[in-house]
């Protein structure tokens, strides 16, 4: 039997299923129950967040078989030729619905040529056919083309949609997935639903023969290579004790196995944030927080010459500014690090 993965697994159906898109379910909803359907829409957004999905949903919803959904990957269909053999195909009725539907995946690759071909079919399309273009980068598209579809922008998962997704998924999977671990999954799947399903599958893959058992931050960390929570805890302790040799210490071992620097900045960032919150006395901050990382904020929040407060914050979150765009991956961190503590020191 061929392996099916989570995320296709687990794709939403129907509407119902879809989490996260509110605003575009409702006017697409609104569309089909007025009849008000449009030849061409243009879904964009974020990577592994469900256009896809939608688009296929959307057709089944407006009575399109599968028969008469075609799918399109513009990233290896992009040049002219391709387009023309497109509007000639749309020119024949459906075999079986009142539409056809073409969904047009990562629009944004076709060539210019290929753009002004796709043009002149959505100008004036057969009232049978209805295009979905789905993009990532909605500002490589040329407006000509952008002008003559309703527009849809999906929005990114929070990190609580994903942290809740990816529990239920592991939960029908037969694991339990400590929030800790969740949390962690959620954050290195940076805003995809299908990046989160493919860390949880490669933790699963580690403990299949162990079928029922808990799955913790320590299981994440070692399927993803992410740092460990210790290495966060030591760093954001140099930082409040304005201790450079230990931070640069920390750094090179960064360094030395290969962790993702930006990844690193945000846990780093989360941690700090959640110290300085529970150092306000917000409430529920630490729910679900490790009982390593509790008994640290509180050591941390108690020592008077500890320094974690706004400004520390406020200095991380300007490191993300240099990160992906810096030469040298480990540099953002030190410059963090002199930031924090001051050259001199």
């Amino acid at each position: 039997m061929s392996h099916e993965v989570l995320y296709r697994k687990y794709r939403p159906q129907n509407f119902r299923e879809v989490i996260g898109q509110d605003a575009v379910l409702k006017s697409l909803k609104g569309a089909i129950e007025s009849r008000a359907i449009a030849h061409a829409y243009l879904f964009a957004g974020p990577r592994g967040i469900g256009k896809t999905s939608i688009a296929r949903i959307f057709a089944r919803e407006i009575g399109t078989s599968g028969n008469d959904v075609y799918e399109i990957d513009a990233a290896s269909n992009r040049g002219i030729d391709d387009v023309r053999a497109l509007r000639d195909a749309v020119a024949v009725l459906p075999f079986e619905s009142p539409f056809k539907v073409y969904i047009v995946d990562e629009a944004h690759m076709l060539t210019k040529e290929a753009f002004n071909a796709l043009l002149k079919t959505l100008e004036e399309p057969p009232r049978h056919v209805v295009f979905i273009l789905a993009t990532t980068e909605i500002h490589k598209l040329p407006e000509t083309i952008i002008s003559r579809c309703q527009v849809f922008e999906f929005k990114r998962p929070t990190a609580e949609i994903l942290k809740d997704t990816i529990t239920i998924v592991a939960r029908k999977e037969g694991f339990v997935l400590e929030l800790a671990a969740a949390e962690l999954i959620a954050l290195v799947g940076d805003g995809s639903f299908r990046d989160a399903h493919g860390i949880l599958e490669r933790v699963i893959a580690g403990k299949q023969a162990e079928k029922g058992k808990k799955i913790s931050r320590e299981d994440v960390e070692e399927a993803t290579g992410s740092p460990k929570s210790e290495l966060v805890r030591r760093f954001v302790s140099t930082l409040a004790d304005k201790n450079t040799q230990r931070a640069f210490e920390v750094i090179a071992e960064i360094r030395e196995k290969n962790f993702d620097p930006k990844l690193f900045l945000e846990l780093t960032l989360s941690l700090v944030r959640l110290a300085l919150l529970e150092k306000m006395s917000v409430p529920n901050v630490l729910v679900g927080v490790s009982e390593e990382d509790r008994k640290f904020i509180a050591e941390k929040i108690s020592d008077k010459t500890a320094v974690v407060d706004s400004k520390l914050l406020r200095t991380l979150l300007g490191a993300f500014d240099y990160i992906g765009v810096s030469p040298i991956r480990e540099l953002p961190l030190e410059l963090l690090v002199l930031d924090v503590v001051g050259e001199g020191q």
